[in-house]
């Protein structure tokens, strides 16, 4: 099973990509996670791509097809994977159809998750990161005893530029003037699943399996 998950910033993506890895066996591919240990690293990649998260705008398609292009590569995509936030133009699209064809795989669907500007404002802005471990942890959602403490590692919990409210509407607005083209690129080739991202986990999760299920039997 190979499945993109497309969506605006705390609309879900990374929670259902993680139930779906489960569900079919197959390794989750976050590109935020890539990206933030790049950083981390500070190697000229990382450096390049933290300018642009700082300012809450998008990474240039030139760094994520090559962060992307270099994890695909690794034996354990070779049965599968959920690729979560990206791509997010269509030349990250095509530059990733190249790729499938190198590898000699089918994309099985494209999963269009969309939410509420509101409520994405407010799940966002509870988000806090360890400055050891570099986890993620959402205050509302995960139930820290310690707000200020990381409950895997004890390190101190912050919240980063790109979490602050203004930084978000910022990344929000970006996200949907850039990406808008994107989903009619998926429409086009019938690829594209719609499904509400605010909601119940386990709702979604069930509506998303039901979805995928009637996408296989049409073809």
């Amino acid at each position: 099973m190979i499945l993109i998950l497309l969506g605006p910033p705390g609309v879900g993506k990374g929670t259902q990509a993680k139930l779906l890895a489960k569900e079919f066996g197959v390794p989750h591919l976050s590109t935020g996670d890539i990206l933030r240990a790049a950083v981390s690293s500070g190697s000229p990649l990382g450096k390049r791509a933290d300018d642009y998260l700082q300012r809450g705008e998008l990474v240039p398609d030139d760094i994520m097809i090559g962060v992307v292009g270099e994890e695909l590569n690794r034996s354990m995509y070779e049965s599968g994977f959920i690729l979560d936030g990206f791509p997010r133009t269509i030349a990250q699209a095509e530059a990733l159809g190249a790729i499938f064809q190198r590898m000699n795989v089918t994309l099985d669907a494209v999963i269009s998750f969309e939410g509420n500007e509101a409520e994405l404002v407010r799940r966002l802005s509870r988000r806090r990161m360890c400055r050891n471990c570099h986890s993620i942890f959402n205050l509302e959602i995960d139930r820290i005893p310690n707000p200020g403490v990381c409950p895997r590692c004890g390190g101190e919990l912050y919240q980063r530029e790109d979490d602050k409210e203004e930084t978000i509407r910022n990344r929000l607005e970006v996200h949907q003037r850039l990406t808008s083209p994107l989903r009619d690129y998926y429409v086009r080739r019938k690829l594209l699943i719609p499904v509400q991202g605010v909601g119940e986990i386990e709702g979604i999760h069930k509506r998303i399996l039901s979805l995928l299920a009637d996408c296989h039997a049409k073809r």
